[in-house]
């Protein structure tokens, strides 16, 4: 049982590590500084993604292979609603460009966009990790 316990804290300290990038996101977002608040809801959807595989003690060195697990064991067994897939690899490639390209300038809207998507993963993430 003790390390059941240990398990489900430890997802709910990666669920509440993703609010918190949420949180930074959303000032960031009241800022414009959209740059930043796509990378902190990026890493906020990652987190959160990350508190699911803690759940199976599953984890992974690169960023693609998180996402591509989670696809594979959460989205295509619809433990978690197929779109989830398309917004986060959107999700991605928008932090990615933000990083990266220097010549890329997110709209505000854009942005928004993002902070959404990782509204909707929390707190389908966390529906999932209270119903386990």
């Amino acid at each position: 049982m003790g390390d059941e316990v240990n398990v489900y804290a430890f997802a709910r300290y990666r669920l509440e590590r993703a609010k918190e990038d949420l949180s930074d996101a959303k000032y960031s977002y009241k800022d414009k500084r959209y740059l930043n608040a796509n990378n902190r809801a990026y890493y906020s959807i990652f987190h959160a993604i990350r508190a699911v595989l803690a759940l199976e003690r599953v984890d992974f060195k690169k960023h693609k292979d998180v996402i591509a697990y989670f696809n594979q064991h959460y989205i295509k067994t619809e433990k978690f609603p197929k779109i989830m897939s398309k917004k986060i690899s959107l999700a991605k490639e928008i932090r990615e460009d933000s990083d990266y390209d220097d010549e890329f300038e997110p709209t505000g809207e854009v942005t928004k966009i993002q902070i959404e998507t990782a509204e909707e993963l929390i707190k389908l993430v966390e529906e999932y990790i209270n119903k386990i």
